[in-house]
């Protein structure tokens, strides 16, 4: 049985890397990019667990695409490596970057051939060019550029990094007194920081031109005393409609569809109905910051088809209004942004003026990195 596990670390915030997406989820083929790394590693080698360290609000997104334990990781590396270390119950643990996705499969096969031979053992690759530092030139063959993976003793690393925060484990415990065994890495191991280093990765292939549908439906009571407001827009009339929010019925089929088609829950989950930030919350701000998590993870909105479900009012009169509110918010062109209105002819709930329904679908399309390198 393996006695060791895989800790793959995506916690961090992209901040450096240019793009509105983030690292994590560029579309690879067909799957985000900490997905293609999990892949490549369970090719590799037999692991007793993996864990995936995600941003912690953004945990259950990631536990969407996966059957494997997903944790919420740190403010630092080191602090998600400390909160992994809390799940791991093997002698010997193997963390690497999603940034660095191009692991190559003898440089893993040289780390397990060497366990137990030190405490850590880390690859690198050697320093090619000239290296000052405080303007002093340094010995470039006394050099090592530290990669990951990285393997460890789970318990001599969970002592090491307990204090002082180091930038990778072989670091931590060096300086803990712990041996540090160096292996010979790759430079096709680079580690992706910046978008032009997605031009060197060349185990990276662009993602697949298909797309993903979702649906989405909501319908509302009518009440008293509130204003009706539907895509953002209100509506003369003598009711509104009931909701923790603002209860815009149609932004929120829309809300729906476009979670769908992401395969990220529905709008109950994303903006639950018993958190007091959203009480009463202008829905058109629930769609912008949707809309915002859909792009930060790879995706862009293709085109959108929403129909509102009135007895009355009658609602051919804002329709236009509606498509330009909808549109602009979805940083769509109107002619993919179709807003549809009609009645029940009397029948049912909405028939009876009790309430509105709306209903939605919602396209997607992966953000194609390889145009903005």
């Amino acid at each position: 049985m393996s006695d060791l596990t895989l800790v793959l670390l995506g916690a961090g915030n992209s901040s450096r890397f240019g793009l509105e997406v983030k690292k994590q989820w560029l579309w690879i083929d067909e799957w985000p990019l900490w997905i293609f790394v999990l892949q490549r590693f369970e090719t590799l080698a037999p692991f007793k667990h993996i864990l995936v360290v995600a941003p912690e609000q953004e945990r259950s997104f990631f536990q969407a695409y996966t059957d494997k334990k997903v944790i919420p990781g740190g403010r630092s590396r080191q602090e998600s490596i400390n909160k992994a270390l809390e799940h791991i119950t093997t002698p010997y643990v193997l963390i690497s970057d999603i940034a660095r996705p191009c692991v190559q499969p003898d440089v893993v096969e040289t780390l397990l051939r060497h366990k137990g031979e030190a405490d850590c053992i880390a690859p690198f690759i050697p320093a090619t060019d000239t290296v000052v530092f405080d303007d002093t030139p340094l010995d470039r063959s006394k050099i090592k550029l530290i990669q990951t993976p990285q393997l460890s003793r789970t318990e001599i690393l969970a002592k090491a990094i307990a204090g002082e925060e180091f930038t990778d484990e072989s670091s931590a415990i060096k300086a803990s007194g712990g041996s540090v065994l160096y292996i010979p890495g790759d430079p096709k191991q680079r580690k992706l920081t910046y978008k032009e280093d997605l031009k060197f990765l060349e185990c990276l292939q662009k993602p697949v031109s298909s797309q993903r549908v979702g649906m989405g439906f909501d319908v509302h009571p009518f009440c008293e005393g509130r204003p009706l407001i539907l895509c953002g827009i209100q509506i003369p009339h003598s009711h509104g409609l009931a909701g923790h929010s603002d209860a815009d019925v149609a932004i929120h089929a829309l809300i729906d569809a476009l979670l769908g088609a992401a395969g990220f829950g529905d709008i109950g989950e994303l903006f639950p109905d018993n958190d007091p930030e959203y009480k009463d919350i202008d829905s058109t701000k629930l769609l912008q910051r949707c809309t915002q998590l859909l792009r930060q993870m790879g995706f862009e909105i293709y085109n959108v088809d929403l129909t509102i479900l009135a007895q009355k009012p009658k609602l051919l009169p804002y329709k236009e209004k509606m498509r330009s509110t909808i549109a602009s918010l979805l940083s769509l062109p109107k002619s993919r942004c179709n807003i549809k209105a009609t009645t029940t002819e009397k029948l049912g709930f909405v028939g009876r003026q009790e309430g509105i329904a709306a209903q939605a679908t919602a396209t997607l399309k992966y953000f194609d990195w390889s145009k903005h390198i």
